[in-house]
């Protein structure tokens, strides 16, 4: 008997879906529901995406629970009740739970299951997926929902495997809860996830070193409990909410106040930024000023009013030449919510340890070691240390398109999408969370990813209602796109700044913005007009 007598035949789909989080639960809906035959795939063993591996502590929302939701049906909404206004992860993970039980949608994933490559076959105007267990699909679309901070930074350090105590990245956390009673932790990272984590586990602990390079600015979170009231508040605003957030800048509810900047008496802009400020959400960031974004003057003076904030909290000088930011301005990097977490540096037990210019060398058994040959021995290591954002997630899959040419080798030299939703010589491969579009980053990413899979859904089923089987952003689209999002990045502060908005976290990376910056609102109004069109320069065969 031969091997190919032994091997089972492919699994055969219309399309293939890879990931179960917002974006892919939401797809396979929408693609069975239109009669296609459709299998979600993931790695984890159930669904929930970023809320399903991170689940370190003090994972949370930082969008407010009421719009980081599903609004094509308002039953689904309403059903679900949010205990505060910015939940933790197990109440998260227990909602993407409660959408497939709600959406019938297990049945139509496969967990445990890692899709190792995608290759396109043009004879056939098909790809080939294979697992890394060896199983072969057959599908006609493929739709990449694997999230835009999903390919984690894990072996960042020199001697990792030789530490004798635990070691976690915070995107693979364990299901088990950790024990930190009487532990000497360090943690590596102070971004949004390293803070949060940090201000959670503080107190656990029995000794806490914070290793800190890059100093953040911070905003601060306002998270009061739900009860009925609350809840019934909120519901009643769905109609509202479902029109007014995939029209905004950011995907959230705020919008920028009319009028210019410079035209506020110094009272006045004292005066929004302070109401910002107290609102205890992304508030400050999203609904201060457009000219945060653009201008020098403007960003020099919400940055001042941060780095206030931050000095009254702080107080010791060592402490605020170490964590304020000074180099670069509030809201060019991703910006984090916290609850107490600059007085955790108060703590008689938490050290912060500057590695700016004293950099951790490698991680030895006892600990990490620094450039001077400092040892800081620990229990625990933890590392908040981020993502290959926006691009990770496809270039770890081996995807080949015409002629071979493979993904990853392509966006090592540049990279380049069309609209975010596809890619120049990988017909019938559409991306969500991809980059060159907000949902890569500037978005309330629910917004932006039902946005996405109800552009990809109503694209597939033009395709079929016209009886074509292959459809390709063209190069001269895919130019016109990276020419229009460069020209509004490059107007910003943001190109600026080093950070993993520019993938600059990542060696080699290109440099480019990996968001689209011009506006949710405006980049779904350039989608809807694509479609209007007859999807105008997509090569559709």
């Amino acid at each position: 008997m031969t091997d190919s007598k032994l091997a089972p035949a492919p699994l055969r789909l219309d399309a293939a879906v890879i990931g179960a989080g917002v974006a892919g639960l939401y797809q396979v809906y929408q693609l069975r529901k239109m009669g296609l035959n459709v299998k979600g795939f993931d790695t984890a063993t159930g669904v929930g995406g970023t809320w399903y591996w991170n689940r370190y502590p003090g994972a949370k929302f930082d969008s407010e629970c009421y719009i980081y939701q599903y609004l094509f049906d308002e039953d689904l909404y309403k059903d679900w009740s949010w205990s505060e206004r910015f939940p933790g992860q197990p109440e998260i993970e227990r909602w993407m739970n409660y959408v497939a039980d709600r959406l019938d949608l297990r049945k139509d994933f496969q967990f445990n299951t890692t899709i190792k490559s995608a290759h396109y076959h043009e004879d056939t105007g098909r790809w080939t997926l294979t697992t890394e267990a060896g199983q072969t699909i057959d599908a006609q679309f493929v739709i990449s929902c694997s999230g835009m901070l999903s390919a984690p930074l894990e072996n960042v350090f020199k001697g990792q495997d030789s530490f004798k105590g635990r070691l976690f990245h915070t995107a693979r956390w364990p299901k088990e809860s950790i024990d930190f009673t009487g532990k000497r932790v360090g943690i590596v990272g102070i971004g949004a996830t390293g803070i949060q984590v940090i201000q959670t586990i503080a107190d656990k602990v029995g000794h806490l070193k914070v290793f800190i390079r890059t100093p953040q600015y911070i905003s601060k979170m306002a998270n009061p409990h739900y009860g009925p009231a609350e809840q019934a508040a909120y519901k009643a605003r769905f109609e509202e909410l479902r029109e007014k957030l995939p029209r905004t800048f950011s995907g959230f509810e705020f919008e920028f106040p009319a009028g210019a900047w410079a035209d506020l008496t110094p009272a006045q802009k004292r005066q929004r930024m302070e109401e910002n400020w107290e609102f205890g959400s992304l508030k400050l960031w999203l609904a201060t000023c457009p000219e945060l974004f653009m201008d020098e003057a403007a960003s020099a003076e919400v940055s001042e009013f941060v780095r206030e904030k931050m000095r009254e909290r702080l107080k010791d000088p060592k402490l605020c030449e170490l964590l304020i930011p000074t180099d670069y301005g509030f809201g060019t990097h991703r910006v984090p919510l916290e609850s107490n977490y600059l007085e955790v540096y108060h703590r008689p037990n938490v050290e912060a340890i500057s590695v700016k210019d004293n950099p951790i060398d490698c991680v030895v058994p006892e600990g990490i070691r620094l450039k001077d040959g400092t040892v800081h021995e620990l229990d625990v290591l933890i590392l908040a240390t981020g993502f290959d954002a926006g691009s990770g997630a496809l270039t770890r899959i081996d995807i080949r398109g015409r002629g071979g040419r493979s993904l990853k080798d392509d966006w090592s030299r540049d990279i380049r999408t069309a609209l975010g939703l596809q890619v120049h010589g990988y017909p019938n491969l559409f991306t969500t969370g991809a980059p060159l579009a907000p949902s890569a980053a500037l978005c309330n990413m629910t917004t932006c990813l039902q946005q996405q899979t109800e552009w990809i859904t109503a694209c597939i089923e033009h395709l079929r209602n016209k009886g074509a089987k292959v459809i390709e952003a063209s190069k001269a689209l895919e130019d016109q796109w990276v020419a229009h999002h460069d020209e509004i990045a490059n107007a910003t502060l943001v190109v600026k700044t080093d950070s993993w908005y520019m993938g600059s976290n990542i060696a080699g990376k290109p440099r480019r913005l990996l968001s689209y910056i011009g506006g949710v609102g405006q980049y779904r109004q350039k989608c809807t007009e694509l479609a209007e069109q007859g999807y105008a320069g997509f090569e559709v065969q």
